[in-house]
């Protein structure tokens, strides 16, 4: 059953390229745009970098250029021309969103609201701050708090523009995780999962135009962050929910395909990855899912391709050519070959959760523990160039990369690196 909520008539977006969509850039002109990381794993949502040179054999020459320190969160940096934008949890009880300059890291200007909440007991021990990483279209910024508050700021000032409370605009209850989803921005509009299913609004004013996916919130509040494709033609939004992963049609929220997804108490966290006419997902304490888009006489059908007892958690993939890099819920990494349906190798345990950046055939993975990893993307083995401590706290934050700049975000600050 198609569970949408239509709130407003809006006619059809004329059908044009979803990466032209999403940020044009215009406010900042090409080169703002070529070096920007905008947004949960950059440009195209997929933690590819696509127009810089390669990176060195080693980790040698990336030194450290300045630091600044934060209070906790876990939400990514992000970058749009000479800002970085990052977000904390003060003192319990405030969240603030803060631009620094990408040079020097001095802050701009700060911008902070009461907004705080605790998480459940049993997530507790990874701490109650701000979770989701903000996206940025050269004039605004939307940054998703904690209580289920979009708030939408201007970049040159900080000035709130807007803010939705989802949770008193829509009757729901506040999500037991906190604000998880972290926002997309495409043409006119942001996409996120939040006020107990999947919304769009308009990114100008903040206006609520249609909710789809409805799970009715609190406990079961979404954890995972949209991406979009177009399969088959079809323009759509990829959203993983608790239990479904879908495709959404981006101008009026109809749900084009659906599946299911088994995880252990709903644990769909990481980011679904595309794979020319499929998608790549893997559950805690399940399996590594490999679903194909086909198209009929009736619509977008999904099937259930292949799938490979390896036990995805927080982190998401990284895909280069035909092989999946993946980082398991047992520390493990492993690559999968996507045309086969098969895992090729293994390691050893890491720490608990990577983000990864890639840049042709090579990985950067930031480790919980502090430590960044160079590998290079071999699928007949794994291939560990370097290794180097950036961080002397846990990093559970997404990395950022800006030309020849790494900005890594731990629990008590942020840190920019350079390529000398």
């Amino acid at each position: 059953m198609n569970h949408r909520v239509r709130l407003r008539g809006e006619a059809l977006l004329p059908v044009l390229a979803v990466a032209a969509l999403i940020f044009s850039g215009e406010a900042w002109g090409e080169e703002a745009r070529v070096q920007a990381w905008p947004q949960w794993r950059g440009p195209s949502r997929d933690a590819q970098v696509k127009e810089s040179p390669p990176w060195p054999k080693d980790l040698a020459t990336l030194t450290r250029e300045w630091r600044v320190e934060l209070g906790p969160g876990y939400s990514g940096p992000i970058v749009w021309g000479d800002r970085v934008f990052v977000t904390e949890t003060e003192a319990k009880t405030d969240e603030s969103v803060r631009a620094l300059d990408r040079a020097t890291g001095l802050e701009l200007w700060r911008t902070r609201w009461s907004g705080a909440m605790s998480v459940p007991f049993f997530a507790r021990k990874n701490g109650d701050w701000i979770r989701a990483t903000p996206a940025c279209d050269g004039e605004s910024l939307f940054v998703a708090g904690m209580r289920d508050v979009l708030v939408c700021l201007n970049i040159e000032t900080g000035a709130e523009r807007w803010r939705v409370d989802f949770s008193d605009k829509l009757g729901t209850p506040l999500p037991s995780f906190g604000f998880v989803c972290s926002p997309l921005v495409m043409g006119e509009h942001v996409y996120v999962q939040a006020g107990g299913g999947f919304v769009k609004l308009n990114k100008r004013s903040g206006e609520i135009l249609w909710r789809t996916l409805i799970d009715g919130g609190g406990m079961n509040s979404a954890f995972s962050s949209p991406i979009a494709a177009t399969l088959h033609g079809i323009p759509q939004l990829i959203v993983q929910t608790r239990e479904t992963l879908a495709g959404v049609a981006p101008d009026t929220g109809e749900i084009l395909w659906s599946q299911k997804v088994p995880a252990f108490r709903g644990m769909n966290i990481l980011t679904p990855t595309l794979f020319q006419d499929g998608i790549l997902t893997s559950s805690y304490q399940n399996k590594t899912f490999f679903y194909r888009i086909e198209k009929e006489d009736s619509g977008l059908k999904v099937r259930e391709a292949w799938t490979v007892p390896v036990q995805g958690y927080m982190s998401s993939p990284v895909i280069i050519g035909r092989y999946a890099y993946l980082h398991l819920g047992n520390g493990r990494a492993c690559c999968l070959d996507l045309q086969e349906g098969k895992e090729t190798w293994r390691t050893n345990p890491f720490g608990e959760y990577w983000s990864m950046v890639a840049n042709g055939d090579r990985i950067l993975a930031l480790d919980e523990q502090g430590e960044l990893l160079l590998i290079e993307a071999d699928p007949r083995e794994f291939r560990l160039l370097d290794r180097k401590e950036v961080a002397s706290a846990e990093a559970w934050a997404h990395l950022a990369v800006s030309g020849d700049r790494v900005f890594v975000r731990d629990l008590r600050g942020v840190s920019a690196f350079v390529w000398k």
